[in-house]
């Protein structure tokens, strides 16, 4: 992954966040040593900012669609009250089993559902509301993962979409990959949408957040 931020910046900005713990860069330097695709990590930084999002919101009912090595799943649960809980789904059964030891060993345990399987049909399954959903899959499906929570969002939840300027890649129209392409629609898409109020930020990779219009006062 291109970096966007200029690295003392991004250190910096890593020094000037509540550190992680020491579980927490455990589980993240395992899976830098033996999972494919280390740079799927969330890291501290966007794990700090999905915390504090879902303390915000006092999120009760989180779905994550993309569970990976579980540092995101991890972060959030860290932001929910102790009945809270957060459902995330995988489609690799050898992240889902690297991610259920980590949440195994959590003091986040018995909030977490990890579901593994295509993570549309499993969303059909789930009435929701949800309070805040994290999405970050497959980026060819990112539309379908909007659509499909989109009405199941809680009055005030609050939607979080990862990897939206994709290493600056979207900017680049002649750019054929379809992830980028994908990315470069649904950001274009979802700042179109009348259904939603939406802010990207220049976080890490690009984070969106975004929340049903119907909920604010416009």
């Amino acid at each position: 992954m291109r970096q966007l931020v200029p690295e003392l910046i991004e250190r910096y900005a890593l020094d000037h966040s509540s550190p992680e713990s020491a579980a927490m860069a455990a589980l993240q330097q395992e899976a830098k040593e033996s999972l494919s695709s280390p740079g799927m990590l969330s890291g501290p930084v966007v794990g700090r900012l999905l915390e504090l999002l879902v303390w915000s919101t006092r999120a009760k009912l989180v779905l994550e669609i993309g569970t990976y090595a579980g540092y995101s799943a991890l972060a959030m649960a860290a932001g929910l009250p102790d009945d809270g809980r957060i459902i995330t789904c995988e489609r690799s059964d050898e992240y889902a089993e690297f991610a259920r030891r980590h949440i195994a060993t959590s003091p986040y345990a018995h909030m977490v559902d990890l579901r593994v399987g295509p993570a549309l049909e499993t969303i059909q399954t789930l009435p929701g509301p949800f309070d805040f959903v994290f999405i970050d899959a497959d980026k060819v499906s990112y539309r379908a993962y909007y659509e499909a929570v989109l009405n199941k969002l809680s009055p005030q939840g609050l939607i979080a979409v990862d990897n939206t300027l994709w290493s600056g890649r979207v900017l680049d129209e002649r750019d054929p990959s379809a992830d980028t392409r994908a990315l470069a629609e649904f950001n274009d898409m979802l700042a179109h949408d009348e259904r939603v109020g939406c802010v990207m930020l220049t976080v890490r990779d690009g984070v969106t957040l975004i929340r049903r219009r119907s909920a604010l006062r416009e």
